[in-house]
């Protein structure tokens, strides 16, 4: 029976799988861990399930030398140091395809809230500024049969596209267009590429200018994909029509950030994979991966 240290509750029965094989602790604050107390926590820990929300890097590799097998509630890979954890032999599983279909329905859901400015017109009607029906007042822009431009064009950027065909939306991808022309041709476009130092401020000042004055980018992909002081500036001087995103860089941004109060920016919480149904799996293949790294055998989702 080994020691497992788990950095947050996580949704579904799938933890009890675990408990009855090993000695789990599950870190019951509101908020992750502080590294400090992370390290220290995992001085005899032989297996970790972490989120995004943890840094594996030298320091927390260093202060676990026990660890064996780490299994991460995502499907990005972008907080863990996946070079040192090969160097020192401790498997990394993900979760993969079970939030494919969450995340694309978050991110039309997206695009069709920044369209229709619904965050304003929701906001108006209940101060009391929706005095009656008004012809020239929260217009917004067609989704149906304008074109979009998705970056990224993995499970989920391919299920965005599948739900674009409903509305007969002419589709480009990064898969067949070059970046420069389908940031110029498209009426939206959705981010879906992974955190690398390829894509890091991926979409940068350069690149919101070679997009549409009219415009909208939705990204559920990594809040470092796009540089947000550019977003926030090309939103302040309408080089964009709107934006809608997922994930912001940091994460969560500070209060007073200039994000909150900028001009037509929908920001939601990081809920791509926030469904009932997607989390619990996502805990299932959790334990799953270290369920088998610590039994010593392949982990069944392991990391690219």
């Amino acid at each position: 029976m080994a020691r497992v240290f788990v950095t947050r509750a996580v949704p579904g029965e799938a933890l009890e799988r675990l408990r009855r094989a090993h000695d789990v602790r599950v870190w019951d604050g509101p908020l992750p861990p502080e590294p400090a107390v992370l390290r220290e926590a995992l001085a005899e820990v032989e297996g970790l399930l972490c989120l995004l929300t943890e840094r594996v890097d030298a320091a927390l590799l260093d202060a676990a030398p026990r660890l064996r097998a780490i299994a991460n509630y995502a499907v990005g890979t972008d907080n863990i140091d996946l070079d040192l954890t090969r160097a020192r032999g401790i498997p990394v599983g993900v979760t993969p395809d079970v939030l494919t279909e969450a995340t694309a329905d978050l991110a039309f859901a997206l695009l069709l809230a920044a369209a229709r400015g619904l965050p304003q017109a929701a906001a108006d009607a209940r101060a009391g500024a929706w005095r009656t029906w008004e012809p020239a007042r929260w217009l917004g822009a067609e989704v149906d049969g304008a074109s979009l431009g998705i970056v990224g064009f993995g499970r989920i950027g391919r299920a965005l596209a599948r739900r674009a065909e409903g509305f007969r939306m002419t589709v480009r991808t990064s898969a067949d267009t070059e970046l420069e022309e389908l940031l110029a041709q498209s009426d939206f476009v959705s981010l879906h590429v992974p955190l690398n130092a390829r894509t890091r401020h991926l979409i940068d000042a350069a690149a919101l200018r070679r997009m549409r004055s009219s415009a909208i980018l939705v990204n559920t992909a990594r809040g470092a994909v796009v540089d947000q002081r550019a977003l926030i500036d090309a939103l302040r001087n309408g080089d964009i029509a709107g934006a809608a995103i997922d994930v912001t860089d940091p994460e969560p941004p500070p209060v007073g950030d200039p994000i909150y109060d900028t001009p037509n920016l929908l920001v939601v919480p990081h809920i791509g994979s926030a469904t009932r149904a997607a989390r619990a799996r996502m805990t299932e293949l959790a334990v799953e991966n270290l369920l088998a790294g610590l039994d010593g055998r392949p982990m069944p989702h392991a990391a690219g």
